[in-house]
């Protein structure tokens, strides 16, 4: 089976995702992509250039199967441009994240546009994934909020009929290299590693950083995808304790695995989250995690585990200081990660585009 996918932000953790399926699927799958920046620019106008980048492909005689799209762009729009490039094969569009719960910086202000979108999305594909159970549950919860919010023709009657082809597929993460046996002693080593943004709280996890430093020893590593606009606040944590500090910068992919296969701890304040890759990564190479009670990190940690790894909010700084005292992974907490390896996850997404 000939499989198009369209990935609108090639980079980070979306990137890892098309390039791990084209290597784990047992389909032939090819990537059409743009780069990863300019979100909204994506959202807005990766239409366009994605249809003329397959219309390209589609005049070396190249006819998918199926398409499955990335949530970054408006599948709607990109399904009338492909009319008549490619014949009509179903598509699917898959959601890593959604604007619909988006925490709005400053900077941006509020704009339901980039919400609407999502839903048009959902609504013109055939067949709707989901990363995760929150993320679909969220989905689903939001949308009729959102429709509400509009004076007529709200599309109410609709979001059943979506609901209905809508279904989970995780993540799938190559997990080979989080088996390395490596050392842990001494000095826990603290990890944060999400992006450098404001949905990621980075301001809760450097208050609590400060304050545990007051009593506790760890080192810290701070990692993660940095972007043009940057908050300040880690910068300053940085330079307040830049003893401490073992690494602050935006690793290559060598250095970044070997840094969390070195790591105690793996924490999370995210106010947004619909999976979280590189917290299975950490866990999976024996980090153990620090999250919140809340999004997809209850779906991710078994529940047996949930009273020791989650905390409540407001106690995240008591939860990393009682991880600093006591860094050791629970038992078999690593080995539950596989079950988000390619190797499960590639059929499961082989059988759903079959199916579809």
């Amino acid at each position: 089976m000939q499989i198009l996918l369209i990935e609108p932000y090639f980079g980070g953790s979306h990137r890892a995702w098309a390039e791990g399926y084209a290597a784990f699927s047992g389909h032939d799958v090819t990537l059409v992509t743009l780069e990863a920046r300019w979100w909204t620019w994506r959202m807005r106008g990766s239409s366009v250039t994605l249809a003329r980048k397959v219309s390209d492909l589609a005049a070396t005689g190249y006819r998918p199967d199926v398409v499955l799209v990335s949530d970054m762009t408006d599948v709607a729009a990109l399904r009338w441009f492909l009319r008549g490039v490619i014949g009509q094969p179903p598509l699917a569009v898959y959601f890593h994240e959604s604007q619909l719960t988006y925490p709005h910086s400053p900077q941006m202000g509020t704009d339901l546009s980039y919400g609407f979108l999502n839903w048009t999305s959902a609504l013109a594909a055939d067949a709707v994934f989901f990363n995760s159970p929150y993320h679909m549950d969220v989905f689903f919860t939001e949308v009729p909020r959102l429709l509400k919010g509009f004076p007529d023709h709200t599309h109410l009657d609709l979001v059943a009929e979506v609901e209905e082809r809508s279904s989970v597929l995780p993540v799938g993460i190559d997990l080979s290299w989080t088996s390395a046996e490596t050392s842990r002693a001494g000095v826990p080593l603290v990890l944060w590693n999400h992006r450098w943004e404001h949905d990621k709280d980075p301001e809760t996890f450097a208050d609590a950083v400060r304050a545990v430093a007051e009593t506790h020893d760890f080192r810290l590593a701070l990692a993660g995808d940095r972007f043009h606009s940057v908050p300040g606040v880690l910068d300053e944590l940085a330079a307040g304790l830049s003893d401490r500090l073992e690494i602050n910068a935006h690793l290559p992919t060598d250095e970044y695995r070997e840094m969390v296969r070195r790591s105690d701890i793996v924490v999370s304040t995210a106010l947004q989250e619909f999976f979280g890759v590189s917290v299975v990564e950490a866990i999976a190479a024996g980090a153990r995690p620090v999250l919140p009670r809340r999004l997809s990190y209850p779906w991710l940690i078994p529940s047996d585990h949930h009273e020791s790894l989650l905390y409540e909010a407001g106690h995240f700084t008591a939860a990393l200081r009682r991880a600093i005292e006591d860094p050791i992974a629970p038992d078999g907490l690593s080995a539950a990660m596989t079950t988000f390896d390619w190797t499960v996850v590639g059929p499961r997404y082989d059988a759903a585009l079959e199916a579809l």
